[in-house]
């Protein structure tokens, strides 16, 4: 059924033209913009989808990020985000062992710099200010920290590159916390979440791994007051698939809140989390289906829609990512096998209603939306 990614038996997947893309001044009620990546096997790009204010999108071209793909998936989430004021987009070519950086304007995207990512095959990037951390999957697995100035240039952070807790972890996602303290990275291959606490200098302290309560740890999203929300995809085991809750420290340590509750769907591998951090997402590889569920205050978590079955992609897709517009009115999913993005509008009580898919390369990777 899967054809991108495999791993301990589950599928997770795993001359430029210029788009004319309306600026967001602040609302789902303005126009804005979801980018994908092409990823394919030699020059990789960019590609721009104009946002309606309904949710719908037209494509708008696309933008060379000066790298190289890879022609399969990646197996991660956060290989393409922006910065938190929408002003530059940073995409991971994991073909040739860079990062590219990308203005957002009026007129579209246009590049500004492009730098060794610190390693081998970066597939997630996490940004907050100008704090960036990269993770690089190629063996030995690492991340690696840099600094991003206002025009666009990207500075590596010496000292900053700190190994996984094995050569070939399986790593999937790279994420810095909201107030900057504490950075994570999900290890599918041995269980484990590492945490690497992270110093006013920007550098990464001593790895801390905890097991995951699950099997297959793979996307995850903070919360509010230091709640992460982590997919188990349990090796793609058919509807066998959780997610777990936990409080992070800032010293590392991450505390259970709800373990394992499951989606009764298969191979469940991203999540986000709405701006109210009262209700998270996962996308499910192997189900063409979402499953939404609320966040207490404490963290645990409730099952939105009896089955998991939350929202559908198309019959016969694989949702390989997907992201939240900034306001929470539309979320949007990347599928493989039936390549393309489906949006859906997002009701008060977290309900889904589909909105149209628009088509993309089967070797898309990567999605942002603002």
């Amino acid at each position: 059924m899967f054809r991108r990614f495999l791993f301990a038996g589950a599928m997770c997947v795993a001359a430029s033209a210029f788009g004319a893309s309306s600026p967001e001044s602040g609302g789902d009620s303005d126009v804005g913009a979801v980018y994908t990546m092409t990823n394919a096997a030699g020059p990789n790009s960019v590609m721009i989808f104009n946002r309606a204010a309904d949710g719908s999108l037209t494509p708008a071209g696309m933008v060379s990020t000066g790298g190289t793909g890879t022609g399969a998936g990646l197996g991660s989430q956060g290989s393409l985000v922006l910065t938190g004021s929408h002003r530059w987009l940073l995409a991971a070519n994991a073909g040739s062992n860079d990062i590219t950086v990308l203005a957002v304007n009026p007129a579209g995207l246009t590049f500004a710099s492009k730098v060794a990512s610190g390693g081998l095959m970066p597939i997630s990037i996490t940004v907050h200010g100008t704090l960036v951390y990269v993770l690089n999957a190629g063996s030995p697995n690492n991340i690696t920290g840099f600094r991003l100035n206002g025009a666009g240039m990207l500075t590596p952070i010496p000292g900053s590159t700190q190994a996984l807790s094995a050569a070939s972890a399986g790593p999937a996602q790279v994420q810095l916390s909201p107030d900057q303290d504490l950075l994570l990275v999900t290890e599918k291959a041995t269980n484990l979440i590492d945490a690497f606490p992270v110093g006013t200098n920007g550098l990464a302290g001593a790895r801390v791994s905890t097991p995951s309560n699950g099997l297959t740890p793979f996307g995850f999203a903070f919360g509010k007051h230091g709640q992460v929300i982590v997919s188990e995809a349990f090796g793609g085991a058919a509807n066998a698939s959780a997610l777990s809750s936990y409080v992070a420290r800032d010293d590392g340590s991450l505390t259970l809140v709800t373990g394992s509750a499951p989606n009764n769907q298969t191979a469940a591998c991203w999540v986000v989390v709405n701006s109210s951090g009262r209700v998270t997402y996962t996308a499910n590889t192997g189900s063409a289906s979402v499953t939404g569920f609320r966040i207490s205050a404490s963290g645990a978590l409730t099952i939105l829609t009896p089955g998991g079955v939350t929202g559908m992609t198309p019959p016969g897709s694989s949702p390989i990512d997907e992201s939240l517009s900034s306001g929470g009115q539309f979320l949007y999913v990347l599928t493989d096998t039936l390549s393309g993005i489906t949006g859906f509008q997002v009701g008060s009580n977290g309900a889904l209603t589909s909105l149209a898919t628009v088509a993309v390369p089967s070797t898309a990777v990567g999605l942002a939306v603002r």
